[in-house]
Order: structure tokens, then sequence, then C-alpha cells
């Protein structure tokens, strides 16, 4: 997460230098302590209600992993317009590469597989599933935000940064 947020500080400074406009409406201030938050709540029940490990305990590692690379992947083809928040730069080309051929929010599916593959992992019986749901209905109205914002005249054909 902290070299996430590196990257992302710096390609928004970038963008915003570039006119990159952001959208109202985002819940990128709760996100930003909901998703954390989720992590450590779910190490903390992990750590005092986890079972012993077993299948579960691996399938958490494999889908955390392949989460990651998932959100790599989005991350290396978004290039310098990757960000935590919703940044549309008006005039650039709408990115349909890489996994974005596959899926239209393959960075959001990501996220969602981090915080399950953590719930297996560490067996978080109870916060997994809830800090799942949270941050789905998070960005529920995010997706609407950004795909509202790449759909916007002024956006017209250009990209978001998630």
């Amino acid at each position: 997460m902290g070299a996430e947020l590196l990257v992302s500080r710096r390609n928004e400074v970038r963008l915003r230098a570039q006119g990159a406009l952001e959208p109202p409406g985002d819940v990128y201030r709760a996100m930003r302590w909901t998703y954390p938050g989720a992590f450590a709540l779910m190490a903390l029940e992990g750590a005092l209600f986890g079972p012993e490990p077993g299948a579960a305990t691996i399938a958490g590692v494999v889908v955390l992993a392949a989460s990651k690379l998932l959100k790599c992947w989005a991350m290396a083809t978004l290039g310098p317009r990757w960000t935590y928040r919703v940044l549309v730069l008006p005039g650039a080309p709408l990115v349909t590469g890489g996994p974005y051929a596959l899926a239209r929010h393959p960075n959001y599916i990501a996220v969602v597989g981090e915080l399950l593959g953590m719930a297996l992992l560490v067996g978080a019986r109870l916060t997994g599933p809830a800090t799942i749901v949270l941050f789905s209905l998070l960005l529920r109205v995010r997706i609407r935000v950004e795909d509202g914002a790449l759909r916007s005249p002024h956006c017209a054909r250009s990209s978001a940064g998630t």
C-alpha cells in the first residue's frame, strides 16, 4: 500500500499539472480509510480468532497474489495515469489495452480480490465479508462517478485514474 500511495501521489501531481479534472461525488475520502482499515481489522481478527493454517490459508495466498498481479498489470497499463483518485485527463485516449481489454475496471476487481485473499489468508470470517461488502458499496459509487466523468462532453475519449 505504501509504494502504491507514492506512485499515486506522484502521478496525481503530474496529471493535475496537465489539466486533469476530478469529478464531484467521488468516495475517495471514505475509501482512503476503509481500505487500510479493512486489512487492519482482518489481521486483528485473524490474530485473535483465526483458525490453524489450512486450505483456506493457501487459497488466500493464491487469491491475494493473483489480485496483486492484476493490480500491477492495471497500474503498468495506465502508467502515469494511475492514481487512487478519479482524475480524468481531457482529450487523452481511453485506455483499452492490457487488462482493460478484458474488463472495464480491472483495478477494482483486483482490490476486491486483495480483500478476499486477506480474509481467506487470516481466517477473518466476520470482518472479511463485512469489509468486502462495505468496500464494494463504495466501489459501486466510485464506478458511477468514473464512468460518468468518462462520458462527459468535457472529457470525451478520456481515461480515468484507476
